[in-house]
């Protein structure tokens, strides 16, 4: 029952009207008996300093943010996590004394997803696909978790470039290695954990693949495709069928809701609860079972 006791917690964005958000936070909230409610809250453009205030004095516990205001809501916020200021990009306010503070559990979301598959970034070697706003910010998070080497490819070098020389210089290592996507075969031989963030291959254009070369798919021992519709890309069907394992980006969708929900209600969600959420995602998205 939503009364003057229900905490209010939601997403601001536009569009909103298909986020999976709203399944995420008030399963967690019934589940865990917190008398909590999340809503998704269209904001018009020109309008995010006042959806901020506004969400501050109705005593709003905490937001999400999403496209297209994932850098332009910095500007309004009172504190902002070291993070989310390195990446350039807030998905999550908390609330504290004189406003919100922002943080980035994006990238949190995406090194629990793949911790949970027994992956551990440190020392790794990674091949970064992209170099658009989700590559970026796995730079940032390939950096601050120690990673060997980064190989990032994208279609134009120079925005490769651009990404690897900020990272670089703000992480104080020089781990990115930008290069043309048409060099992938000048990729050291190895093993490496392969990261997709780019568009291609997302539904309805799940054929498409940014590479097709089998010889590049013999380097990769994990792939992760940060797409989580369809739930097999074509990208994870060629690392499968070169011998590596493959994985969706459901799982970094689900922690980033997680830890935006622990940041907020100052618990930790066990990992238990989070599959009983993650099994819900499934059968909403690919409507299994």
């Amino acid at each position: 029952m939503i009364d003057g006791n229900t905490k209010v917690c939601g997403l601001i964005g536009n569009p909103v009207e298909h986020t999976l958000s709203p399944l995420i936070h008030n399963t967690l909230a019934k589940r865990l008996g917190h008398h909590l409610v999340y809503v998704p809250f269209l904001v018009e453009d020109g309008a995010v300093k006042s959806a901020v205030d506004g969400a501050f004095a109705l005593n709003v516990l905490g937001l999400n943010v999403t496209v297209p205001y994932k850098g332009k809501v910095m500007e309004n916020l009172v504190q902002i996590d070291d993070l989310a200021e390195q990446i350039g990009a807030v998905n999550t306010l908390v609330r504290c004394g004189s406003g919100f503070k922002g943080y980035n559990t994006d990238m949190p979301g995406l090194c629990r997803a793949l911790t949970r598959e027994g992956i551990m970034l440190k020392e790794q070697e990674v091949i970064l696909l992209g170099a658009g706003g989700a590559a970026r910010a796995v730079a940032f998070m390939c950096a601050s978790q120690k990673v060997k080497k980064v190989y990032l490819l994208n279609r134009s070098v120079d925005k490769a470039k651009a990404v690897a020389e900020e990272v670089n210089r703000k992480s104080g290592r020089e781990c990115i290695c930008p290069m043309a996507l048409k060099d992938h075969g000048k990729v050291p031989d190895g093993k490496f954990l392969a990261i997709q963030a780019t568009s291609v291959g997302l539904y309805p254009n799940e054929k498409d693949v940014i590479i097709e070369d089998g010889a590049f798919y013999e380097k990769i021992h994990t792939g992760y495709d940060l797409v989580y519709k369809p739930g097999t890309t074509r990208f994870m069907e060629l690392v499968k069928s070169h011998g590596g394992e493959a994985y969706n980006g459901l799982k970094m969708l689900l922690y980033q809701g997680i830890i935006a929900y622990e940041l907020w209600n100052g618990i930790s969600v066990s990992e238990e609860m989070a599959l009983q959420v993650y099994e819900m995602l499934e059968r909403e998205i690919y409507h299994e079972g």
